[in-house]
């Protein structure tokens, strides 16, 4: 396994972490030990979850991923060489009602409820990393590139941050995190935080991958910086990049049950997804391992949030580490993101 600095932290955390989402849903509790083991057992030990999970969100199954790391956690102990990062639901109203009736705000009371919460299913005392799962703010996220002006209200950001600066104070959160975040919102953060003496933001969680290279542009260089570095979530795509959803939808898979969530299936991103698995075949390369390897291998890259439903998946998926990609594949990737540059926000 290889490690990295968590931003400007003393944590060096695996450059592959082990995501959760599925744990509750398309997992059940045994499938989630197993994966668990068999990440740690090589060397992960950045684990990421969030108050929302499982996926999707719905109210028979919100905060079962964390529930299953905590019960985890008791059964198998060694808290303190893992570095455990969750995520507290921004608002949603007529998709997460069931989360403080979708009107969940970043306040002082709505943080510190939800951190309680999420400690409690997490059967620990602190998290290393307390992320905002996404921007209150009316902004460009979850599959929008272009930001539309509006008129919003959201808690000021020096409100906010004071409350996570409380509960670092308090010893329940180590560091704090963005995810889902724009260029400015990730600025303006940071901005506050050093105006006022309080935490800086660590890290940005948002898709990264090479159908969505849209980080970037603008959060590239504020992530080198600032010392706020990317972790990447959908390094996969929902799993496209392995090749395996090229003119067909597997019975079982993630696409054929949540049809929902697909962003990565329009024209052209199939025409990029399948350029990228032809490119890989052709230099006897795993799809999944390339794509995955690219990601490992950015500057800007703090960790690439794998989640398989499969201990084999995840098996080739964690390998990834030890793939050095070679000038000449590099070369094609280059060439394929000229001809589809970001088909999939």
């Amino acid at each position: 396994m290889k490690y990295r600095r968590l931003g400007r932290t003393e944590l060096e955390v695996s450059v592959i972490c082990l995501g959760s989402m599925t744990w509750g849903e398309q997992n059940n509790r045994e499938e989630a030990f197993e994966q668990l083991d068999l990440a740690i057992g090589h060397g992960v030990n950045f684990i990421d979850t969030a108050e929302l999970y499982a996926v999707p969100a719905r109210a028979e199954t919100q905060g079962a991923s964390e529930s299953i790391i905590g019960e985890w956690l008791r059964a198998r102990g060694g808290r303190a060489r893992l570095v455990l990062a969750s995520k507290v639901a921004g608002p949603g109203e007529g998709w997460i009602d069931h989360i403080r009736e979708g009107r969940t705000r970043y306040t002082r009371a709505t943080l510190r409820a939800a951190l309680e919460a999420s400690l409690a299913r997490l059967q620990t005392d602190y998290l290393d990393l307390y992320q905002l799962h996404w921007p209150e703010r009316n902004t460009n996220y979850f599959g929008r590139l272009g930001y539309e002006p509006t008129r919003d209200d959201f808690t000021p950001i020096a409100e906010t941050l004071e409350a996570l600066g409380e509960l670092v104070q308090e010893g329940k959160i180590r560091h704090i995190g963005l995810s889902n975040e724009s260029a400015w919102g990730t600025m303006k953060f940071l901005h506050v935080a050093d105006q006022l003496g309080l935490p800086r933001v660590v890290s940005v969680q948002n898709p990264y991958s090479l159908l969505n290279r849209s980080y970037e542009v603008g959060l590239a260089e504020v992530s080198h910086r600032e010392g706020c570095g990317l972790l990447a979530y959908s390094p996969l795509g929902f799993g496209v990049l392995t090749g395996k959803y090229l003119d067909q939808t597997p019975d079982g898979s993630r696409l054929r049950l949540y049809p929902g969530y697909d962003r990565y299936s329009n024209t052209q991103a199939v025409a990029a997804t399948r350029a990228y698995v032809e490119l890989a075949r052709a230099h006897g390369l795993d799809p999944a391992q390339m794509a995955l390897a690219w990601c490992n291998s950015r500057p800007f890259l703090t960790s690439t949030i794998l989640g398989a439903t499969s201990l084999s998946q995840l098996q080739i998926n964690i390998d990834s580490i030890d793939l050095d990609l070679s000038a000449e594949v590099v070369e094609g990737i280059e060439a394929i993101h000229v001809r589809h540059p970001n088909p999939a926000p």
